[in-house]
């Protein structure tokens, strides 16, 4: 008799890796207009660029969080973290961290500027 449970594990586990490459591909066409299999099959300097307007898009993504913005949705924000992530596998030699500017904390807004008088 056969072994079904491996089987079974072994049908979640494409079921699964199914599910998030369409998370990944719609995330992509939604916030991007980019189509993943264009990208992946891309070159070189192409997906550098797309890397950067990736992290563009996160960052959006990621203040729209932070202002609790009634359109931001954290699968699309995972999503788009994860393609970032796959398209950083194309070109393992590439610096780890692509982005357009270091994050910088922002003062408080209920602060009073510097110089302002009182």
């Amino acid at each position: 008799m056969r072994d079904f449970s491996s089987e079974i594990a072994a049908f979640k586990r494409d079921r699964l890796a199914e599910l998030m490459d369409a998370r990944q591909r719609a995330a992509l066409q939604l916030c991007c207009g980019i189509e993943l299999s264009k990208a992946l099959t891309g070159g070189q300097k192409s997906t550098l660029a797309l890397l950067k307007r990736l992290e563009r898009a996160i960052e959006r993504e990621r203040l729209r969080g932070v202002n609790r913005h009634w359109s931001y949705d954290l699968n699309r924000h995972i999503a788009l973290k994860q393609v970032r992530d796959r398209l950083k596998g194309v070109f393992p030699d590439q610096p780890t961290r692509l982005s357009l500017r270091p994050r910088q904390r922002r003062p408080k807004r209920n602060a009073a500027p510097e110089g302002a008088a009182r």
